[in-house]
């Protein structure tokens, strides 16, 4: 890999795993550019990345997970960037294996995890849901819409940093926007350990987050891929709903005219909100 690398960790109360997570990557890329991002710790994170040799940034307050991100590309100087948890559940030794993906052609590499990387069985599920729905969405074999482990080239992930939420899930958004914007992305598997320290995300508020996300996304990805099977919907219901009043009461009723003009609607909204997003995009390759 000839191509300078930066490595980016957003960590919140992190410090125990960093002590032997910011080592162990020294090892791997003694090349490297190690930026953490401190979101507003508590504990000793930024002394203890310092010390390791690590640039940090550090925020006075928690701004969030896609914040982190946000302010470690920004500072990033180099022409790839590797992005891990800094929860000590990544492994640098897998890095190389995806950098060697990123040679073959690829914008982004995205280190997945099977089931026996995800933290509990009700979380193993709901990423089942997402990878689905966003496999469905782009028609592209999704195979960890969640994962924080990826490489980048630096220049295609600063084109959407406008999109990328402030919370969880700048995977999800990110993810969804190099596919529309036809960035080749491929898959690695990657081995993942138990995390040091306790978890941050909460599984119910956040997996309804996540959900709610992915159905934001879904509509600046493709948004007629929701908009004309609900149109769709609306039509069939209307239509049946005449069939039946004109066969029970020989006439056509204001419900049966509702659910038509909705139907029409529906499908004119998704039409606008496609260009939209064709504008949105347009944007970001200019």
């Amino acid at each position: 890999m000839t191509a300078s690398i930066t490595v980016v960790l957003p960590a919140k109360n992190e410090a125990p795993a960093l002590r032997e997570l910011i080592p162990r990557l020294r090892r791997q890329l003694p090349e490297a550019e190690l930026i953490v991002v401190d979101d507003g710790s508590q504990d000793d994170t930024g002394a203890v990345a310092m010390a390791a040799g690590a640039r940090v940034l550090r925020s006075p307050y928690s701004m969030g997970n896609g914040a982190a991100i946000k302010r470690g590309a920004h500072a990033a100087s180099g022409e790839v960037i590797v992005f891990m948890d800094a929860d000590g559940q990544h492994d640098p030794a897998d890095i190389p294996r995806l950098l060697a993906r990123l040679e073959e052609g690829y914008d982004m590499v995205v280190g997945s995890r099977d089931r026996k990387g995800q933290a509990s069985f009700g979380r193993s599920l709901a990423n089942g849901l997402y990878n689905k729905i966003a496999s469905w969405m782009t028609e592209f074999d999704v195979r960890d819409l969640t994962s924080g482990f990826r490489v980048v080239r630096a220049a295609r992930f600063r084109e959407f940093l406008y999109l990328l939420p402030n919370g969880f899930s700048y995977p999800t958004t990110i993810t969804m926007a190099f596919l529309r914007s036809a960035f080749p992305v491929a898959y690695e598997p990657v081995s993942v350990a138990q995390r040091v320290g306790r978890s941050h995300i909460r599984p119910f508020r956040d997996g309804v987050r996540f959900l709610l996300i992915i159905f934001k996304i879904a509509t600046l990805y493709s948004p007629l891929k929701l908009f004309a099977p609900a149109a769709m919907g609306f039509f069939a219901t209307g239509l049946a709903y005449y069939a039946y009043t004109y066969a029970t009461y020989g006439r056509f009723t204001n419900m049966g005219t509702l659910m038509l003009t909705a139907a029409v609607l529906v499908f004119l909204i998704g039409l606008v909100s496609e260009q939209i997003t064709a504008m949105i995009y347009a944007r970001s390759s200019s």
